[in-house]
C-alpha cells in the first residue's frame, strides 16, 4: 500500500511544484530571486585596513609616483571619505602631471578638510609645479598664517622664493 501511494503522491507534487515555476531554474539564486538581481563581488578585492594607503605612501616616498597615483587612486575607491587617501592621490597626481585628477582630489579635501596648512601647502605645490607662481603664493601664505612653525610650509615658501629667480620657459 505505502509503494502505490507513493506514486500519486509524488506525480501530484511534481504537477503543483511545475504550476509555481514561472522561468527556468537556472534563473533562481540562492535566495529565489533573480540570479540577476545580486550583485557580481568577483572583482572586489579586499583589503586589510589602511593596507593602500601604507603602500602608497612607500611609493610616494621612494619616489614612485606613477605607482603611488595607482595605489592612491584605488584608495580612494575604497576609502572615499578618507583625506589622506585624497591628499595622497592629489598629490602623486601633480608629480605625474595629472592636473585635472589633482584638481578633483583638492575639491574634494576642499569640503573635507579647508583651513588645514597640509592641504593649503599641497594646493599651493601643485600651483608651483604647473608655474602659477601667484596662487602657489596666496596657498602657501594661508598656510603660513595658520601654522607659522609649520616646516612644509618654510620649505616651500623657500622654494617659491627659488622658482622666481630662475627665467620662465614656455
Amino acid at each position: 500500500m505505502w509503494v502505490s501511494l507513493k506514486f500519486p503522491v509524488i506525480a501530484v507534487l511534481l504537477v503543483i511544484l511545475s504550476g509555481c515555476q514561472s522561468g527556468n531554474l537556472g534563473d533562481l539564486s540562492t535566495f529565489g530571486d533573480d540570479a540577476f538581481t545580486n550583485n557580481d563581488l568577483s572583482d572586489v578585492s579586499y583589503y586589510r585596513d589602511d593596507e593602500l594607503l601604507k603602500q602608497g605612501q612607500v611609493q610616494f616616498k621612494a619616489k614612485n609616483y606613477g605607482k603611488a597615483y595607482s595605489l592612491y587612486k584605488k584608495a580612494v575607491e575604497v576609502y572615499p571619505k578618507d583625506p589622506v587617501a585624497w591628499i595622497g592621490y592629489a598629490a602623486s597626481a601633480d608629480m605625474v602631471g595629472r592636473f585635472d585628477s589633482a584638481d578633483q582630489g583638492y575639491r574634494i579635501l576642499g569640503g573635507m578638510i579647508p583651513g588645514r596648512p597640509e592641504y593649503l601647502n599641497n594646493v599651493g605645490y601643485s600651483h608651483l609645479l604647473r608655474g602659477d607662481l601667484v596662487a602657489a603664493r596666496r596657498y602657501f601664505l594661508k598656510a603660513y598664517d595658520i601654522d607659522p612653525n609649520n616646516p612644509t610650509t618654510a620649505n616651500n615658501l623657500q622654494l617659491l622664493g627659488n622658482s622666481v629667480s630662475f627665467a620662465k620657459r614656455g
